[in-house]
């Protein structure tokens, strides 16, 4: 037990000191530009289509639910305002951190760890070259750029995919005027922006345990399959432990 507890807070450390060396070079971020602007097309170019789907799905069949639910007591017109409400202060933020730590998380962790198995990583030390400078401080930049863009997308592509149910969807059949009215009147500017900060908050630190997890990588290759795992799954309990507690403070 006490040696699980001192592997935990070493592990913690770890990422602590990371975070801490990574943002020390941010002042060599513009001569990275290209670097960051790599990545945010990779970290775009792989989230960007699989968040469409699945938030538009979850924005239908939460509109599906809800209406179901609402006919039944003749206040379909509120259905707008929980789907609004719904996706863009919970959902969207969650489910975009969780395909980001699946799509683009694993993948960094992957190549940070064949990277490290591969004493790339040390050959770099050799040559007196940072790797938290040019291997990790331009990720954390490129996704703190990049998340609040899935974010808004995630949460309008939702919103569309709950219009298109509630208007189309037969025991429904609320009108999308309706439906727009009844999320301006229960929303505000802060709601949006409360998403907004929660999933730049679950992006940064997912790319960050996603680099952690890939540098502490050691044996053979066998090893870079388990910090994969092991990345995906500490970024979602990371994500869902935070999660209350990022909410609670933004109430």
């Amino acid at each position: 037990m006490i040696n699980r507890v001192k592997s935990y807070l070493d592990d913690v450390g770890y990422h602590v000191a990371l975070l801490g060396k990574s943002l020390g070079f941010l002042p060599s971020a513009p001569r990275q530009i290209n670097r960051v602007v790599l990545y945010c097309f990779e970290m775009g170019y792989k989230t960007f289509p699989i968040v469409a789907i699945l938030s538009f799905f979850i924005g239908a069949v939460l509109a599906l639910q809800t209406g179901f639910a609402l006919q039944q007591v003749g206040a379909e017109s509120f259905i707008g305002s929980i789907v609004g409400l719904s996706i863009c202060r919970e959902l969207a933020p969650v489910m975009t951190a969780f395909l980001l730590a699946g799509r683009v998380g694993s993948a960094t962790t992957a190549e940070l760890a064949s990277m490290k198995v591969y004493q790339e990583i040390d050959a770099l030390r050799t040559m007196n070259i940072s790797p938290e400078k040019i291997l990790v401080m331009p990720r954390l930049v490129a996704v703190f750029i990049i998340m609040p863009a899935l974010t808004i997308f995630s949460i309008f592509i939702g919103w569309f995919g709950g219009m298109l149910v509630s208007k189309y969807v037969s025991f429904i059949n609320l009108s999308p005027t309706i439906y727009w009215r009844g999320m301006i009147d229960f929303m505000t500017g802060s709601d949006v922006a409360d998403g907004l900060i929660k999933g730049q908050i679950f992006g940064f630190f997912v790319i960050l345990i996603a680099c952690a997890q890939g540098l502490r990588t050691s044996g053979g290759p066998r090893e870079i399959g388990f910090s994969v795992t092991r990345s995906v799954v500490v970024s979602m309990i990371f994500i869902l432990f935070t999660d209350y507690f990022i909410t609670k403070a933004l109430l």
